[in-house]
């Protein structure tokens, strides 16, 4: 008995031990035979992450004879077609650990039909391996491989000169690779740049330092991935809360479940609900494991506000001090992931936070050339090309730049009728193109649901009007009730221009000049004497106003949009 109590608690506290444990996410990269899943295999190899089934099979399935009999990259290329091509086509994903940090390895392809691979696999690295053949220097997949990192904001890049076995462990070799390197690296604006000189088939500066490289002072590869800061990758300035589920169990609670994409935000806090834009302060943040004073990015919480506020999944909290982009057009950075190409104002699904809207591509800006960072024209994207387009979605969403906040500046596009992802998106900026012009009439009529009319109500007063009135819009129409206008014709012409539902009774409704300029249509006369009661003539305006417009109103190719 006093064992099991011994063993329990000995495994309680490295249970505690490891929850506690940083965790690292990084991923791999390279050209065809640089041997990135031979490093992976190696690193969980020689860091005993490896169980000896795996082992086993391993040497089953070896057919290299230069590995010894035992074929490392056979740890990472799962798939049947990458054992026999020797290529890494899909993601791999590896865990292990070490007594410092916990890594989750992404092993994405290196060549550039997989670019969406490596796209998906990099989306939530802190870190990138870009693997560079000591025999070729750095090629043109490089250079993408690099760009790709940076363009999908990975704060951190380590460049690993692989096979200096082959080059006899020169140190001139490794000076002119980064030298070349860093000269690229210098345009992408990329914080930290490392480098280091390995040997991935002999296990040279992979887990430990080697001595065959004395010229080499830096940290071995596994090193450097225990010991670089990550602490301040997250956006810990900007809190940003996008509200996932409402938890409401009793009469008692009602909370709004979500992760907290970056910031902080602690009890008594005062913050904004958007889009209302209604105000309010945090009244608890609570847990599994109790309330907290205090939660930051990326914890998942519970948080309830002082106020009752008509908060549902989409909406966002965030500090009324630091307020995020909130509209329709923006442009982005999109890595086309799909057969059919990305065109011009077809309709798509835009997943962004925990907010789900219709929008279109109103304007491919320019294809990148990911080799050579050149900008060129197209009018489509293919698969795994990458372009800068403008995006305008149905309602407003609220978003950073993805380079301040990659938690509020991704998102990615979905074929509404397959439900497939064919693109992931890099938001760089509000969109303020000559595009948003003035607000044209398709415009408003999207925003607002339905047409204007004018309602002229015959052998009413005042009181029926604004009965009238509430009716309407508790319905969902914008309606006013006209009245005591100087100009009355101006006044309904402005009105009817601004998209409204206008009222008139009394002297305005039996002025014949009241709807000129106005098509017939739009123009609704009701005699309240020609009915029973307030309800039958209440129905009948709200059904005259239904049948003229059915449905939803979608976003239309006007002049504005």
């Amino acid at each position: 008995m006093a064992t099991i109590t011994r063993v329990e608690a000995e495994a309680a506290e490295w249970l505690e031990q490891t929850a506690q444990t940083e965790l690292l996410r990084f991923t791999t990269a390279g050209s065809v035979d640089d041997g990135k899943s031979t490093l992976i295999g190696r690193l969980l190899y020689d860091s005993k992450g490896v169980y000896e089934d795996q082992l086993v099979s391993v040497r089953k399935a070896t057919r290299n004879l230069t590995t010894n009999g035992l074929d490392l990259s056979l740890l990472t290329d799962g798939l049947r077609a990458e054992r026999e091509q020797g290529i890494t086509i899909d993601v791999a994903y590896r865990y292990f650990a070490t007594p410092k940090r916990k890594f989750i390895i992404a092993d994405t392809p290196g060549h550039e039909q997989y670019t969406r691979n490596m796209a998906t696999g990099a989306s939530t690295a802190n870190l990138a391996v870009i693997l560079i053949d000591a025999r070729y220097g750095v090629l043109p997949q490089s250079r993408r491989h690099a760009f790709i990192a940076a363009l999908l904001g990975i704060p951190h890049l380590l460049v690993a000169v692989n096979k200096m076995d082959l080059m006899e462990y020169r140190e001139e070799v490794f000076t002119g690779i980064r030298d070349d390197f860093a000269a690229f690296a210098e345009q992408l604006k990329v914080a930290d740049v490392r480098y280091v000189p390995i040997s991935a088939l002999h296990g040279d500066n992979v887990v430990k330092r080697s001595e065959r490289t004395p010229w080499y002072s830096g940290p071995s590869f596994l090193e450097h991935l225990e010991t670089v800061p990550i602490d301040r990758d997250i956006n810990f300035e900007e809190m940003r809360f996008p509200v996932q589920y409402v938890i409401r169990p009793n009469l008692d609670f009602r909370g709004f479940a979500g992760q907290i994409a970056s910031g902080v935000i602690r009890r008594g806090d005062p913050i904004t609900v958007l889009p209302a834009g209604r105000t309010s302060r945090v009244k608890s943040i609570v847990t599994y494991d109790g309330e907290l004073e205090e939660a930051f990015a990326p914890m998942s919480v519970t948080v309830c506000l002082e106020d009752e506020i008509d908060i549902s999944r989409g909406d966002m909290l965030v500090h009324s001090d630091n307020r995020p982009h909130a509209g329709r057009r923006f442009e982005a950075t999109v890595v086309w992931m799909n057969q059919k190409p990305l065109e011009e104002h077809r309709p798509y699904l835009l997943k962004h936070s925990t907010q789900m809207v219709q929008a279109r591509v109103r304007e491919i800006r320019h294809k990148i050339d990911i080799n050579t960072l050149g900008h060129e024209r197209a009018s489509a994207l293919q698969l795994n090309e990458i372009g800068l387009v403008s995006v305008e979605a149905q309602r407003p969403v609220f978003f950073d730049a993805y380079r301040k906040n990659r938690a509020t500046g991704a998102f990615i596009l979905i074929d509404p009728i397959t439900n497939e992802t064919v693109g992931a998106g890099m938001i760089a900026r509000p969109d303020t193109h000559r595009h948003s012009g003035p607000v044209t009439e398709t415009e408003r009529l999207a925003r607002i649901g339905h047409r204007p009319y004018v309602l002229r109500l015959k052998n009413s007063d005042a009181p029926a009007a604004r009965l009238l009135e509430r009716h309407l819009f508790d319905f969902g129409y914008l309606v006013y009730v006209i009245e005591g206008a100087e100009d009355l014709q101006e006044a309904v012409r402005t009105g009817f221009q601004a998209g409204l539902v206008s009222i008139l009774y009394g002297a305005a409704a039996e002025n014949p000049f009241a709807g000129a300029g106005i098509a017939a249509d739009q123009v609704v006369v009701l005699d309240r004497t020609q009915f029973e009661g307030d309800t039958d003539w209440l129905e009948r305006a709200v059904a005259i106003l239904a049948s003229a417009n059915p449905g939803n109103v979608q976003l239309t190719d006007g002049g504005g949009i």
